[in-house]
């Protein structure tokens, strides 16, 4: 028969190895989350290093920038395709044609616009 000392060290071990195994999954949990989050921010990173349109203010109406990595590949300040060198009247003009030729070029497609691109988009001239 074991002693009660000796019961008491065993149970004592038995503890000891319980709270490591305890600590080393909390550990694995800890990595697993930073992990988890690295991967997170750079999945969100590479979203945001894509295309980018924003809409401008210009003297006599509005326009936007397409960036692409923070550098402008388009700056369209007037309304394209039409005779007259004419702005956009709104912002909302402006960036739904300037949402389609991001579009087409995320699917390498021609970005240009055409006459009926402008009448589906019902952009006023």
């Amino acid at each position: 028969m074991m002693s009660k000392k000796t019961m008491t060290k065993m149970v004592e071990l038995s503890i000891a190895k319980n709270q490591k195994i305890l600590s080393t999954i909390n550990n694995y949990k800890m990595n697993f989350t930073r992990l988890f989050f690295v991967l997170l921010l750079l999945v969100s990173c590479k979203n945001n290093s894509d295309y980018c349109i924003k809409s401008i203010k210009i003297e006599k109406g509005w326009g936007y920038i397409i960036e692409f990595n923070d550098k402008t590949i388009i700056k369209q300040t007037h309304i394209p395709c039409v005779s007259k060198r004419m702005n956009f009247k709104s912002e909302s003009d402006a960036l739904k044609v300037g949402k389609l030729v991001m579009k087409r070029i995320k699917q390498n497609l021609s970005p240009s616009i055409t006459k009926k691109d402008l009448f589906l988009l019902e952009i006023s001239i």
